[in-house]
């Protein structure tokens, strides 16, 4: 279906209206202002107003009872920035990935408790992953996520763990604290971290973390296949490359870029 001819939400279009008429207003607005400018009534804008609020993109002043932007949708904005500029860093390293392993490659940033994908690359003709730019990951039982959560601090780590739990997604997820925190241990000593059908039956992922220029782990890359496509005869090959894009990126990163800049060229004579 053409663009043109598709139909539109006309809550989705108020609700965007609300959000730019804030955008623009330093001091917020009444519910009667945003009703009068927009040409809403007030029930619907109410209705609108509140959502928002209720899901954190809004605030309200008990004094002033003028909405203003919330902590989630800033959260939303530097998410965005943050992975549009790691993707631009990120991708001759991860395009030599895909092009070494013969594998789709992901990477992932940190967002609120879980992993997000902000970058997917495959080669052609291979059988596509049930993955997306956007996609919302659990740590615990994924390669990029054990990749992040094994380099939080140990307290946050606890933290976590203690106020997400460990859902089960198959028989091969990890459910124990005990076992989780083993194998978080082994992570940091081998420098990756395998997801062995864990999310997801029949596929295996390895996950590497990239570092910001403080050390703070900040997202990961990994390279994901079938249970044909990684095996444990090639695991520790395949580990090595996704380790090696994943320092390549965390130094892009780094204050530096002619360090970066002199990878990028290495691993292109490579590839």
């Amino acid at each position: 279906m053409a663009l043109g001819k598709t139909p539109t939400v006309s809550s989705v279009e108020r609700t965007l209206r609300i959000l730019e008429l804030l955008a623009n207003s330093r001091a917020g607005l009444t519910l009667p202002e945003i009703s009068r400018r927009l040409g809403l009534p007030k029930s619907s804008a109410h209705c609108l107003l509140r959502t928002l609020e209720r899901c954190g993109y809004l605030t309200c002043s008990k004094a002033t009872r003028r909405f203003m932007f919330g902590l989630r949708l800033f959260s939303l904005a530097n998410m965005a920035l943050s992975g549009i500029r790691l993707r631009e860093q990120a991708r001759p390293f991860l395009q030599w990935l895909m092009n070494e392993t013969g594998l789709t490659v992901h990477m992932a940033i940190l967002e609120q408790g879980e992993v997000i994908l902000v970058e997917k690359i495959g080669p052609a003709g291979l059988a596509r992953l049930a993955t997306w730019v956007g996609k919302r990951m659990d740590l615990h039982c994924t390669g990029v996520g054990k990749a992040v959560l094994a380099h939080w601090p140990e307290e946050e780590a606890r933290s976590f763990i203690s106020s997400h739990g460990l859902p089960r997604h198959n028989e091969n997820t990890i459910a124990s604290v005990r076992r989780l925190r083993e194998e978080l241990a082994e992570i940091r000593k081998l420098g990756y971290a395998l997801d062995d059908e864990e999310d997801e039956i029949g596929a295996r992922c390895i996950g590497a973390p990239i570092f910001d220029r403080a050390g703070k782990v900040i997202a990961a890359v990994s390279v994901a296949g079938t249970t044909d496509q990684i095996t444990a005869e090639n695991l520790s090959l395949l580990a090595g490359m996704v380790k090696q894009a994943a320092g390549s990126v965390s130094r892009a990163v780094q204050p530096d870029q002619e360090a970066g800049t002199g990878e990028q060229a290495a691993l292109a004579q490579e590839a």
